[in-house]
């Protein structure tokens, strides 16, 4: 497996594979835009901005948490800013980077301090927007921590990877700067990783996937009129790009990138 580069430009976030997701985004410009045909597109809150901060992987794992609701009927709506709030009291060792961290991360940081809404605290809060001690939803009052366990029970939503170099279905630490936490994540084979993935979305399960440098959560599959076939991406850079803020990544490459996935213990164990 192999480590983060350090030494990329920084425009919205510092991301190894920054040109590659620009590339998909902007695409050429004296080329007609590609034709996907969904296979499987789910349902999705708005597409939210992370700025220039490196909270992309809180996005994305909130990103996953809030399609995961609204397929149980559900919708909830949660404050990226927040966890990053949070993530003062659980500093990073890597100076250069504070905010870099794991999609694990984030579960962790909703198990220990809880979480809000984003209504509350969106995207453009300022510092001197302060961090709200209650949350009021349907006529309820919750707790910050009260809130978080009743959008995420503690121990739903498994951690994945593959390292061939390690051994099969045991938990190890992958061994990258982001996991500075020392997470462990159940390590498959990628031809048992892709079919789980696969069959969470086809099942209509969001995956949130994360790479050398970049999070987002996989909200459905498509192909071309080529029969290549795509992974929807739901990223965090706003709507101003090209399909509202969606990425259609070739599944190569998102195979080739990869170093975590996330889903559901219910999505995982479909047959």
């Amino acid at each position: 497996m192999r480590t983060f580069a350090n030494d990329h430009r920084r425009m919205k976030i510092q991301s190894a594979v920054f040109m590659v997701v620009a590339s998909l985004l902007m695409g050429c410009s004296n080329r007609p835009p590609k034709e996907y045909v969904h296979d499987v597109l789910l349902p999705m809150t708005p597409v939210k901005n992370q700025g220039a901060t490196e909270l992309c992987w809180a996005y994305a794992m909130l990103a996953t948490i809030e399609t995961e609701h609204i397929l149980r009927g559900d919708s909830v709506n949660l404050s990226p800013v927040y966890i990053g709030r949070m993530l003062e009291h659980h500093p990073s060792p890597n100076k250069e980077q504070p905010q870099r961290a794991m999609c694990q991360t984030a579960l962790n940081l909703m198990a220990r301090y809880g979480m809000v809404g984003y209504d509350v605290l969106p995207d453009d809060a300022t510092p001197e927007l302060s961090t709200p001690k209650w949350v009021f939803m349907l006529g309820a009052k919750y707790t910050p921590l009260e809130f978080a366990h009743s959008v995420c029970a503690p121990d739903e939503y498994l951690s994945l990877t593959c390292c061939p170099d390690s051994p099969y279905y045991k938990k190890i630490e992958v061994p990258v700067p982001d996991n500075w936490e020392h997470n462990r994540l159940l390590n498959i084979p990628l031809d048992t990783l892709k079919a789980h993935t696969d069959r969470a979305l086809l099942h209509r399960h969001p995956v949130c996937w994360e790479s050398r440098g970049h999070a987002m959560c996989i909200v459905g599959m498509a192909h071309d009129s080529l029969q290549q076939r795509y992974y929807i991406m739901k990223n965090s850079w706003g709507t101003d790009q090209p399909h509202g803020g969606l990425v259609y990544m070739p599944a190569d490459e998102m195979w080739r990138d990869v170093i975590a996935l996330y889903m559901t213990k219910e999505a995982y164990s479909l047959e």
